[in-house]
């Protein structure tokens, strides 16, 4: 699975949590805290899940 691919993914996923934060009322603050964490475990997760495995 390409980088590209897997973060086009999560950032729908990022999206629709967010749009469900909003209508249950939840601070825009909190709502723009959570997103900048869950994106950047989104990008750790999809650097270890697509990078090119050592040839041992």
């Amino acid at each position: 699975m390409s980088f590209a691919l897997y973060m086009v993914g999560f950032v729908l996923f990022l999206g629709g949590v967010i749009w469900a934060a909003v209508v249950a009322g939840v601070p825009h603050l909190y709502i723009g805290i959570g997103a900048l964490i869950l994106l950047g475990i989104g990008i750790f997760s999809a650097v270890s899940k697509t990078r090119a495995k050592d040839p041992s």
